[in-house]
């Protein structure tokens, strides 16, 4: 799946970069500097393959001279123990960038998997995959792309692009209504979403016309009950569940006739993908 790369992918390398070379790679160091390597990247288990474009950053940042070929595309599904690219040029650069490389190809990779697997579990529905901010500090627009690459949907990108009022927001506003209010003068031109954990709270918040709410860890019951009072009025709001969603779950929840499930754990419960490089050739 082609996606818009985030625009701080370069500062995220450089910054990783920095993390782990520091004043220089003092292993590196004591192979010849002529020297040159062929390498492949291996994978051991089946996975989205996601994160590409970091990992060939990472090679040009430290040496232009290291070229990486690419057996598989973006966003396609790897099969256990296959070649996922090649890598040829300075050895001392491919052994310096091999764990930055790798620690952003497997984090991706296992970022688009677990949303890919999701995805599959809803196939047929109309219901979509939310993300969430429950994101590594630093690589959340990383993680973004990656839900994206595995077929998901990003919810807000931040504090500042949608406006999602949640339990302590409405209890510091005094109500549901008065938060919403609020939020339209406020940030008129923001989608506004309410967070919601009773079919109390929920039919204030639809009076009070928001444009999404967040059903918060509702029986399957009351998930109904919620499409059911929604259904039928001239401004209907859009319904997410969320908290607590197990995958084994995600096809009754999207039964009940909710647009969207909202996971955390595709950014937050990471798992990293079984990745290696090992180098084929070398020559002084």
């Amino acid at each position: 799946m082609v996606t818009a790369l985030p625009p701080d992918l370069s500062d995220q390398v450089s910054r990783a970069l920095r993390e782990d070379v520091g004043s220089g790679d003092v292993t590196a160091n004591l192979i010849p500097v002529r020297a040159q390597a062929r390498a492949q990247v291996l994978c051991r288990e089946s996975a989205v393959l996601c994160g590409s474009p970091w990992f060939s950053e990472t090679f040009r940042q430290l040496d232009p001279a290291v070229q990486v070929g690419w057996r598989l595309a973006e966003g396609q599904l790897a099969a256990p123990n296959s070649i996922l690219c090649e890598l040829s040029g300075p050895a001392r650069a491919i052994l310096t960038g091999e764990r930055t490389a790798l620690n952003f190809l497997q984090l991706l990779s296992a970022t688009a998997s677990i949303t890919h697997r999701h995805v599959e579990a809803l196939a047929g529905t109309a219901c979509q995959i939310l993300d969430t901010r429950k994101t590594i500090p630093g690589l959340r627009s990383a993680q973004k792309y990656a839900v994206r690459c595995g077929g998901g949907v990003n919810h807000r990108i931040g504090l500042y692009d949608m406006v999602l009022i949640k339990e302590n927001h409405i209890a510091a506003a005094g109500s549901i209504a008065a938060a919403v209010s609020a939020a339209r003068t406020h940030a008129p031109q923001l989608r506004v979403e309410v967070e919601v954990e009773n079919l109390e709270q929920l039919q204030q918040a639809l009076d009070a016309n928001a444009d999404i709410i967040m059903l918060d860890n509702f029986e399957l019951e009351h998930m109904r009950e919620a499409v059911q009072l929604n259904r039928g009025r001239q401004r209907p709001a859009l319904l997410e569940c969320s908290g607590g969603v197990m995958l084994e779950r995600m096809r009754a929840i999207a039964a009940t006739g909710v647009d969207y499930i909202s996971v955390g754990a595709l950014t937050k419960n990471v798992i990293a993908v079984d990745l290696s490089m090992r180098f084929v050739a070398a020559n002084r």
